[in-house]
């Protein structure tokens, strides 16, 4: 047993002897942090919490973890000074039973127990070394912020890390920082806050066309007609934010002039879905999310894609068709930026969720207000325009790296 700063009783600095002076000033109070590892067997932590519950110790803050079939536990207890040699035998003797290591460290004052961390960062790629993990820690460091826990996340569809840290101040710097960072080395990097706020998810909204599915149906549609270069050029121009997307949308659906209704059919069919879509939505489904999507596409070849997915809102622009014909004109009002932000709004009211309670998910220029106005956007492999808005970025071909930024571990993914 060793003692952590000046001896409680005393001016002078304590060592493993002074111990003894505890006999002579019963009553009083000390505090010390008693830690226990070894191999994880099903009751160690009941026969810790026995013997220090036999000494009537208070419980100011405790801690777990197994890692890789061994286990950490740790107490910071408060408890009458006097006993303190007859808990530490008392633990060596019931804890070498299970082949634990036992430490107690005597601590001069009263601490606080540990600040709740205030924001989590998570870090995710097909490899993660310990140079990502180093740079990060380095750069969070020339912020004063603490890395208080780190635990892995998962390992598929690609490797993750959590760390739970505490940043002073506002967190914006530091997510700048870590933006450029993800960068430089090859990794995607999300910081949000910790606590209640993360857990309180419960609305996604996803954009449709290079987002929950793979392509732009505008362009599918108008291969049709043979002017898929001619549209892909305007959509791109859309995306980086260049052009007004009503006008670049009119302009686009225009050349889709006189092409059979069948069309819609075709292309809905030959609709590929971004690997993971179907994973994420079950898992999320499951957890209590409401779903939604909201694209500046076309909804005669979303419904049945929207049906299969089990999607609790869906909007979409609607394609005027006339004797079987499009007519290269859409019905009503187009689904533009503002309007995206708009129906987001709605689906939260209607779901009577607060707007920090939701997540919008988006690759484009027209996505930037729904992002924006969410609790949490995720520019998912997206144009300059819409990263640099977001929340944070994703960088990879995957939908489910959205769960792991959510917080949501392995065990709790429904697999497709």
């Amino acid at each position: 047993m060793r003692w952590l700063g000046g001896c409680p009783w005393t001016n002078r600095t304590c060592d493993n002897d002074s111990v003894d002076n505890q006999i002579d000033h019963p009553n009083q109070t000390a505090f010390a942090v008693v830690t226990t590892s070894g191999p994880d067997k099903p009751g160690v932590s009941a026969a810790f919490f026995r013997v220090l519950g036999s000494y009537n110790v208070e419980l100011v803050d405790v801690e777990q973890a197994i890692f890789s079939g061994r286990i950490s536990l740790s107490a910071y207890v408060r408890v009458d000074s006097s006993r303190v040699e007859a808990m530490e035998k008392g633990l060596r003797n019931t804890l070498s039973i299970y082949a634990q290591s036992l430490t107690v460290e005597l601590r001069a004052d009263e601490a606080t127990s540990r600040p709740r961390s205030t924001h989590v960062v998570v870090v995710l790629g097909r490899q993660l070394n310990a140079s990502h993990v180093s740079a990060i820690a380095q750069e969070l460091a020339n912020f004063n912020a603490n890395i208080d826990r780190i635990r892995g996340l998962s390992t598929y569809p690609l490797n993750g890390l959590e760390l739970y840290i505490t940043v002073e101040g506002s967190a914006d710097p530091v997510r700048a920082t870590l933006a450029r960072l993800a960068t430089e080395q090859g990794v995607d990097i999300a910081i949000e806050r910790s606590g209640l706020q993360r857990r309180s998810k419960r609305l996604i909204c996803f954009d449709c066309d290079s987002t929950l599915i793979q392509g732009e149906v505008i362009e599918m549609l108008a291969a049709h007609a043979g002017k898929e270069a001619e549209v892909a050029a305007v959509t791109e121009r859309a995306m980086r934010g260049e052009l007004d997307f009503e006008e670049s949308l009119r302009e686009r659906v225009a050349a889709l002039a006189g092409l059979p209704e069948s069309v819609i059919a075709q292309t809905a069919a030959d609709i590929e879905l971004t690997p993971g879509v179907r994973t994420t939505i079950r898992t999320l489904k499951r957890m209590g999310y409401r779903v939604a999507v909201v694209s500046g596409g076309f909804i005669q070849v979303l419904e049945d894609l929207a049906a299969e997915l089990d999607l609790d809102y869906v909007r979409a622009n609607t394609l005027e068709i006339e004797d079987g014909k499009l007519t290269g004109r859409v019905i009503g009002d187009v689904v533009d930026r503002k309007a995206k932000e708009n129906f987001l709004r709605e689906f939260a009211a209607d779901s009577g969720l607060s707007m920090r309670q939701t997540v919008a998910v988006g690759d484009g220029a027209n996505d930037i207000d729904m992002l924006s106005a969410a609790g949490l956007g995720i520019a998912f492999n997206a144009k300059p325009a819409l990263r640099e808005v977001a929340d944070t970025s994703v960088n990879h071909p995957y939908m489910d790296e959205i769960l792991q930024i959510l917080g949501i571990p392995m065990e709790e993914v429904v697999v497709d």
